[in-house]
């Protein structure tokens, strides 16, 4: 068996290595501050070896002169950030969507620092943006997001050119598919809030007496609490569907889709 390696496989292996890591640095479940760089690095290492091989018989020329060997990497810096952007607004839906119930439910006066995230965060909007991340791991919604990436070498070589329309196009129906997600998410939650502080002031009205705002916010936070573990059972299908979502998007930035 023959196994060495020519300059046109170890020039692949650096550009395939530079796209997927790109994209891994920005795209979850890896992407972030929960992930350490150096598991990062060795992450998409172990993903590009494999890849090698087909990416560069699906390119016409592996570039091999310094000049095009730097223009080609900085193509793939631009390639991998592009998949990964649209992977991350399609799954940060997740997160935007307990934002939300934070600032419905009464949540969002309790904010802390994320020493992870080095931001101010609130409860649900964290609570949910982990949840989403176990259950991408669980549900296998990372194994599909990798198989995407791998099919972007098929239809974007390594020695392609990124189009910038439709990459752009296709951001902008990622963002905004993301804000629907999130209002599909937590429109129910939201909307037995609003009923909630209705009652509430149906309540302050037929007996003034009645402090509105001390009774409505554990009221409400309790109401949330049980709502939310009624509604996580149904965030694996969520999930995996942005998950299908992410990958259609990446194979519209790359022309294969």
């Amino acid at each position: 068996m023959n196994t060495a390696f020519t300059v046109e496989h170890i020039v692949g292996f650096l550009l395939v290595s530079i796209r997927v890591g790109t994209w891994l640095w920005l795209s979850p479940p890896f992407g972030g501050r929960l992930v350490p760089g150096k598991v990062k690095v060795a992450v998409s290492l172990a993903i590009s070896l494999p890849l090698t091989s087909p990416a560069v018989e699906a390119a016409g020329t592996v570039p091999t002169t310094t000049g095009a060997l730097v223009w080609a990497a900085v193509q793939q810096v631009i390639i991998g950030g592009a998949l990964g952007l649209v992977c991350l607004s399609l799954l940060s839906a997740v997160q935007a969507a307990g934002a939300l119930i934070d600032l419905f439910g009464g949540f969002s006066i309790a904010q802390a620092y994320d020493p992870m995230l080095m931001q101010q965060s609130s409860v649900m909007a964290r609570v949910y943006q982990l949840l989403a991340t176990v259950l991408m791991l669980v549900t296998g919604a990372h194994i599909l997001l990798m198989q995407g990436l791998a099919g972007t070498f098929d239809a974007l070589p390594i020695d392609g050119s990124l189009d910038l329309a439709a990459t752009a196009t296709t951001v902008t129906d990622a963002v905004s598919t993301m804000f629907v997600s999130a209002l599909q998410i937590a429109g129910p939650l939201i909307g037995i809030a609003f009923l909630a502080d209705v009652a509430l002031g149906l309540m302050t009205r037929v007996a003034p007496a009645l402090n509105a705002f001390s009774l409505g916010l554990p009221i409400k936070i309790g109401l949330t609490l049980v709502l939310i573990a009624l509604a996580v059972p149904m965030l694996p299908p969520a999930v995996l569907g942005l998950s299908e979502d992410a990958v259609a998007a990446m194979a519209g930035i790359v022309g294969g889709g």
